[in-house]
């Protein structure tokens, strides 16, 4: 029998519980409207999402660059190792407010078990360090 991870719903829970970790690689934001290229790159994507548009895709650099795609704006991904309700309010504003304080913009991905922020390349590094600095103060407080 497998244990749940425990669910964090409140924001202190939340932030406290975040522990902010920078993922390998370098991702791109990309869309086509080209159903063909849109089936094969979905299979390789870390992340896809149908629009109105057409499909946007986040594809590791390198896969975007083999498709065609502009790289000309890498990404880092850093994940939120906290398990937090889909029910829960706060982390994202909180994390947001953080890193745009700074000038640092990000975006983010609700997934089931966790939260990801993808931020510009060169910024990566203090992002990281804003968001553990956003830990240990919300760690600190509750």
């Amino acid at each position: 029998m497998t244990t749940s991870p425990q669910v964090a719903r409140e924001i202190g829970a939340m932030l406290s519980g975040m522990t902010p970790m920078l993922a390998d690689g370098e991702f791109i934001y990309c869309t086509t409207t080209d159903e063909n290229i849109a089936g094969r790159a979905c299979g390789g994507a870390l992340a896809w999402f149908r629009e109105k548009e057409g499909v946007s895709l986040i594809l590791a650099r390198t896969l975007a660059a083999d498709f065609g795609f502009a790289c000309d704006m890498p990404m880092r991904r850093i994940v939120l190792e906290v398990f937090s309700s889909l029910e829960g309010v706060g982390l994202t504003a909180a994390v947001a407010s953080a890193l745009s304080a700074y000038g640092i913009p990000c975006n983010m991905v609700a997934a089931y078990h966790h939260d990801h922020i993808f931020v510009p390349s060169d910024k990566a590094e203090l992002a990281m360090e804003i968001l553990t600095e956003l830990q240990q103060s919300a760690s600190a407080c509750c």
